[in-house]
């Protein structure tokens, strides 16, 4: 039966949602399971739980330990997670690897470029556009690891060559990258950008084919920054032959 099919079959049946409304509090997961249960063709039963005691209370009498709670003919569902699954909707389990950061950083980076090359050049075509890619990924690369250099650095240590001999090189890496894809934009320093660029890029290329292609290790990528749910691979190695072919590139320009 299609997804169409289905929403047809529940038009107009009932949903009771049970979810808590505070004055300094809405739950953000009741207000997602009301959407959902409303585009899936629902008629919500909407209950606010109001008060503490009056979500202490409706806790205990169903024995459940979180809200918001979704009932349909008389079964209880449970949350908003459980909701998707019992709507056949995609859950994603806790620590379940996606490229969907990586996707997004790597396809607005796409966008700016080909923007840049249209303002400037009146093209989205350019030479200078291809070179915008690379160096503006390289920037929001660097600054998803810049929210966190802590972190960052704690799950590089687990793959990269240098930063295990020197620890300090993982601190130092969100800044390196994000100076050189910076001055790459503005075409500047390129006798800084340059080494910077060809030096990071070779040693993280080495780090993650040899993890990855020779130890065969399964790993989190560091790449988005340290709560990476990236697998190690591909994307990571990709990210570092990026950087030295652009500092190869600049290098002989």
């Amino acid at each position: 039966m299609s997804r169409t099919d289905q929403k047809d079959n529940r038009r107009n049946q009932t949903a009771e949602l049970h979810r808590m409304v505070m004055e300094d509090h809405v739950c953000p997961y009741g207000l997602k399971a009301r959407d959902l249960l409303q585009r899936e063709g629902f008629v919500v039963d909407d209950n606010w739980l109001e008060s503490r005691e009056e979500t202490d209370r409706f806790q205990d009498e169903h024995d459940v330990e979180t809200t918001p709670q979704i009932f349909i003919g008389g079964e209880r569902i449970g949350g908003y997670e459980a909701l998707r699954e019992h709507l056949g909707r995609d859950v994603r389990e806790a620590g379940e690897t996606t490229y969907q950061p990586v996707i997004a950083l790597f396809s607005v980076a796409l966008l700016m470029a080909l923007a840049l090359s249209w303002a400037v050049f009146g093209s989205l075509l350019s030479v200078r556009g291809g070179e915008w890619f690379i160096a503006i990924s390289m920037t929001l690369l660097g600054v998803q690891k810049l929210q966190d250099v802590e972190s960052f650095s704690t799950m590089f240590l687990n793959y990269d060559l240098l930063a295990r001999r020197m620890v300090r090189y993982g601190y130092v890496y969100p800044f390196a990258e994000t100076l050189a894809g910076v001055l790459m934009i503005a075409g500047a320093l390129t006798w800084l950008s340059v080494p910077v660029a060809l030096f990071i890029g070779t040693v993280g290329a080495v780090s993650v084919f040899k993890a990855v292609y020779i130890d065969k290790r399964e790993l989190k990528c560091a790449c988005v920054g340290g709560d990476s749910q990236v697998p190690l691979g591909f994307v990571s190695l990709t990210e570092n032959l990026m950087m030295v072919a652009m500092g190869v590139w600049m290098w002989l320009k």
